[in-house]
């Protein structure tokens, strides 16, 4: 049986997060075939990534399997919320406005910088002596 389903790619710092959308009877989210609610370690990170479903005008009801990997919590909480955003544009195109303007749709470009030679880490550099 193939069942029909919607994905979205969601992406923070170095998390991945592969979301997909299928029809059900109540909503439903799974992280790496955990409930959400048992994956992230506090209440907080699954209020995150459900925020929306919970803050768009959606007339179904979906049950989500994601798969995310990479990251910590909040940088996994954060690209599952974007993948789950983009599926439901996909679905939907009128919802492309509501959470647009939530911030839901945007990634957030800020990832960790690399380490230079010389300093200690990116910008930290060695203790100055002047003898």
């Amino acid at each position: 049986m193939d069942t029909k389903y919607t994905e979205g790619i969601g992406r923070r710092k170095s998390a991945i997060a592969r979301v997909r959308l299928t029809e059900a009877k109540e909503n439903s989210v799974m992280v790496n075939d955990i409930p959400a609610e048992d994956y992230f370690s506090s209440e907080e990170y699954v209020a995150i990534a459900e925020e929306p479903l919970h803050h768009s005008d959606v007339t179904k009801t979906f049950a989500v399997s994601v798969h995310v990997r990479g990251g910590g919590m909040r940088a996994q909480a954060d690209s599952v919320r974007l993948g789950i955003a983009r599926a439901l544009v996909a679905i939907q195109d009128t919802l492309r406005t509501p959470l647009k303007t939530e911030g839901y749709l945007k990634r957030d470009p800020r990832i960790k910088e690399r380490k230079k030679p010389g300093l200690k880490k990116a910008r930290k550099a060695p203790q100055w002596s002047k003898r």
